[in-house]
């Protein structure tokens, strides 16, 4: 109680309503070769729509990683993807006079580190999608020529001028003429939307002023606009000038005094709308170990990123391993979803159980880790063709939505949550002595059921020793169960340890374990935190435990059917159960 020098009445507050929080249990991560996009950068994505305008359509080289993504948010819907590129790849450029030299801008850290040379516009990530883009910039005097394309002038509601910001910003003595412009960003090759010449962006009114603000007090400069907003294109490397100009380089506006001024002439002076089409973009799509590894790196962290479900995508057995290994193994919050070699599965008729062996084998024994048996057949819509691609972005669908409709400790296989979604055929179909070959080795089977569709048929994790945890939902749910009372218990952190913060543990944990319960997810649990497992050592060291014992519900793996023949003259009583 706290001391009072002279009467009067004291209130005090003590909050024992601490509760263990719900924790986000559906994200998935992948890292694999995409047509466009950011590079070595995590982007959150929710849908398919939202994958093809960030990352780009499939094409021959990517198929089989967009649509592991893909097939994932079929299910689900919050997806991080890393995208990577091999060492030729360059973005595309537009130069002086329409030439210029290209360069590999992975993202936007990696562009503000570049000096660029030549180059006016550069592509916002590496690739030949690039190439299918037109960037044109026009200011007031350009406007007035008659030589502009009349098509550049209609997208605008009227000539670029003087920004009204940057005068009263600055004041007459400083004051910068003409530093507007329009840009605009047109899909000239067609790649984009399936239209040439259609307008993909346009950037009105922005200056050329590195100071010049929009009445909202963000940056109107131009070379900013382009950064943080267009999904095309950068500035490159244009003319500044800090001091007052005359001739030509008047025309384009006067340099204001303490900052930089562009003008975007070409070399030449002579262009009255800068820019043009794109050229030299290159795509290298070929994923080694290397670069998938460098991808998923990015998840390393629990600190600064929060994922739970692994895509291995058609990653090869050494990264597979390499993903489980150091990503889900050492986070010990989520699990890695891994798909046999196609060439184990797709035509090789007859050995597809041994050479599912050996690649089970190559990937280790881990309860972080699920194995699937075969590739799947599927449409794709994009390419008007059909193809093979992974399915552990199914199986990782199916954990995802299995949190949606029931939670994470149910079984994520079965007809009632695994029944696989866009699909033709399987790549092989597996018989029941295969599946008998393949289930003690924790392969998951994926079969086809009459009337039911392809499903999958097992919930082992990769853990090859027996024990509760080599299922799926008993892994998923000390998963979950971890990570809340890990969070709750920060709570904990620098307080005393004693007898009244050990109950306000127990008191936290236990509500919530009792829910979890209730929810089928454990049978029964025990808390335990008092001077039994807190002695004196315990807290002399400045440690605090607490002993949490789960008994998981178990999912049903075998069923065993009893059909007995009795005499009409026996009665069910005298048989007996």
């Amino acid at each position: 109680m706290a001391f009072q020098v002279s009467p009067g009445i004291n209130i005090s507050e003590q909050d024992l309503t601490t509760v263990v929080p719900n924790v986000a249990t559906t994200i998935g991560a992948m890292a694999g070769g995409f047509q466009w996009g950011p590079v070595l950068e995590r982007t959150q994505i929710g849908t398919e729509n939202d994958l093809v305008d960030i990352f780009g359509k499939p094409n021959a080289d990517t198929f089989e990683w967009f649509w592991t993504a893909a097939n994932y948010l079929a299910y689900g819907n919050n997806l991080w993807v890393v995208r990577n590129v091999g060492a030729n790849a360059l973005n595309a450029v537009v130069g002086d006079n329409d030439a210029g030299t290209a360069v590999l801008a992975k993202n936007k850290d990696h562009y503000d580190g570049i000096t660029f040379t030549d180059q006016l516009f550069v592509a916002k990530y590496p690739g030949a999608l690039g190439n299918s883009l037109k960037v044109q910039a026009i200011d007031v005097d350009g406007w007035a020529d008659s030589t502009v394309n009349a098509e550049f002038i209609a997208n605008f509601d009227g000539p670029p001028g003087t920004s009204p910001d940057v005068a009263n910003a600055n004041g007459s003595a400083s004051f910068v003429a003409n530093d507007e412009m329009h840009v605009l960003v047109t899909d000239e090759g067609g790649l984009w939307t399936g239209t040439p010449g259609y307008v993909l962006e346009k950037h009105a009114f922005v200056s050329k002023a590195s100071d010049a603000k929009k009445f909202d007090g963000s940056s109107n400069y131009v070379v900013n606009v382009m950064r943080n907003e267009s999904k095309y294109a950068y500035v490159g490397n244009v003319l500044q000038f800090t001091t007052n100009s005359t001739g030509t380089e008047k025309a384009a506006g006067l340099a204001k005094t303490g900052g930089a001024f562009l003008t975007f002439n070409s070399s030449t002076a002579s262009e009255s709308v800068p820019g043009g089409s794109m050229t030299l973009g290159v795509d290298d799509n070929t994923m080694t170990d290397s670069l998938l590894q460098a991808g998923f790196t990015l998840y390393q962290t629990p600190e600064v990123v929060d994922i739970t479900l692994l895509l291995g995508g058609a990653s090869s057995t050494t990264t597979g391993r390499w993903i489980i290994d150091n990503i889900a193994v050492t986070r010990k919050d989520c699990m890695a979803f891994v798909s046999p070699a196609s060439t184990s599965v797709v035509n090789n008729s007859g050995s597809e159980v041994a050479d599912l062996t050996t690649d089970n084998t190559a990937l280790g024994s881990s309860n972080y880790a699920v194995m699937d048996s075969a590739w799947k057949y599927q449409y794709d819509r994009y390419r008007d063709t059909f193809m093979y691609v992974p399915m552990n972005g199914d199986i990782a669908g199916l954990c995802a939505r299995t949190d949606y409709s029931h939670d994470s400790w149910w079984s994520p296989a079965g007809l009632n949550r695994g029944t696989i979604k866009n699909i033709v055929k399987l790549s092989w179909e597996a018989t029941k002595a295969n599946r008998d070959t393949m289930y003690p080795l924790s392969i998951n089977p994926i079969i086809t059921q009459t009337g039911a569709g392809v499903v999958l048929w097992g919930d082992k994790t990769m853990q090859v020793v027996p024990s509760a945890f080599d299922r799926i939902n008993v892994r998923r749910l000390f998963i979950v169960l971890e990570k809340a009372i890990a969070v709750a218990a920060k709570a904990m952190l620098f307080e005393f340890n004693d007898e009244f913060t050990r109950a306000q543990f127990v008191n936290m944990v236990a509500p919530f374990l009792r829910e979890v319960q209730g929810r089928r997810g454990i049978t029964d649990f025990k808390v335990v935190c008092d001077s039994s497992n807190n002695t004196g050592q315990i807290i002399d060291t400045n440690q605090f435990v607490g002993d949490i014992f789960i008994k998981p519900a178990r999912s049903i793996n075998y069923i065993q059917l009893n059909f007995i023949a009795a005499r009409s003259d026996v009665s069910f009583s005298e048989i007996g159960g």
